[in-house]
């Protein structure tokens, strides 16, 4: 049984969660589709405001990168 906190909404002044809904891991462990890694993942819910912002852009630079990387021509 989950605890009753785990039920709970988070509070309106936390950063939005960046998932998408588009849950899947690459090789190392980085979501495809909100470009968090699976311990950022796991600790979202008990990050600070100042954590999640953190692990946002940390994984919005990470889909940039992927976007990039994907249109590169192979060598």
């Amino acid at each position: 049984m989950r605890p009753y906190r785990d039920l709970l909404p988070l509070p309106a002044s936390t950063p939005p969660s960046p998932c998408v809904r588009n849950c899947c891991l690459d090789d190392d462990d980085v979501c495809l589709g909100c470009g968090r890694h699976l311990q950022e993942i796991l600790r979202w819910r008990d990050a600070s405001e100042s954590e999640r912002e953190a692990i946002s852009l940390l994984a919005q630079e990470r889909r940039e990168r992927r976007e990039r990387n994907a249109f590169q021509p192979s060598k």
